[in-house]
């Protein structure tokens, strides 16, 4: 066995150990800190991509989520008021089948059946969802239909399209003359198509959510996977990690006084 003075390679070699050790030990201390395998994109380059992408899209699934919560909610809105509409018309109706009672005043009914054609009006106008009118076909913006984004891709939406206001002067110019042959069936049908359209589009909606939520789960058990540390593992690393440190320590402090061996031959 040899022995230099300038160079104790041993401890050299001893301390290059020592510092790995104290690299991998202090890696494992901080995921148990953070709960995160990945504290930087030098962990993992490629897993901190793929996690971030995976984010991304579950923050636009989620925003996509309260778009199809505020069109439910537009939806329901919008439903309560052409359901109140229909149940007026259906009292038109009544009115109309009492004009052809001769017992009946038809100057009462005429009014009746105005007023109730003025309710409808008022609806039609004042039924509103965050101050745009749903009714009217004048509350969208620029003139357009209402889409709702639903998913990811810019592509992925709904679109209710708009309800134009039906024209209601044959209601509104009623009179005992024309009681009797007043034909609301159109409008009716028009009022139950519409009511008809907001089921269908809710069911898609609730389809969407579904897939949304799934889809969500899904993507964070993704990041979860990518991410998150395991802790019992990291445990053990860093258990081993300190017994490994102060075992190299202990070598490094002999390794670096053996050269004082060679002072003995000098005695």
């Amino acid at each position: 066995m040899s022995f230099s003075i300038n160079t104790n390679l041993s401890a050299l070699q001893a301390y290059n150990a020592l510092s790995k050790l104290n690299a991998q030990t202090n890696k494992a201390q901080l995921r148990l800190a953070t709960g995160q395998r990945i504290n930087s994109v030098a962990d993992d380059t490629s897993g901190y991509r793929v996690g971030k992408e995976l984010q991304g899209k579950v923050a636009q699934m989620q925003a996509a989520q309260g778009n199809i919560g505020a069109a439910k909610d537009m939806l329901s809105t919008a439903e309560s008021a052409l359901s109140s509409v229909n149940d007026l018309m259906i009292q038109i109706q009544g009115k109309v089948a009492d004009a052809n009672d001769p017992t009946k005043n038809l100057t009462s009914l005429v009014n009746d059946i105005k007023a109730l054609g003025s309710e409808i009006t008022s609806i039609f106008t004042n039924t509103k969802f965050n101050d745009t009118a749903l009714l009217s076909g004048t509350g969208v913006p620029s003139g357009s239909d209402f889409a709702f984004k639903t998913g990811v891709d810019e592509t992925t939406t709904i679109n209710f399209g708009s309800m134009n206001t039906l024209d209601l002067s044959s209601i509104s110019g009623v009179t005992t003359s024309s009681i009797t042959s007043l034909d609301i069936s159109s409008l009716t049908s028009n009022i139950q198509d519409a009511l008809g359209s907001i089921g269908n589009y809710d069911q898609r909606l609730d389809v969407k959510n579904d897939y949304l939520t799934s889809a969500i789960s899904n993507a964070n058990a993704s990041v979860s996977r990518l991410f998150d540390a395991n802790t019992a593992l990291e445990q053990l690393n860093a258990t081993k990690g300190q017994i490994g440190q102060q075992i190299a320590t202990s070598m490094l402090a002999q390794l670096n006084s053996a050269p004082q061996n060679i002072l003995r031959l000098f005695q």
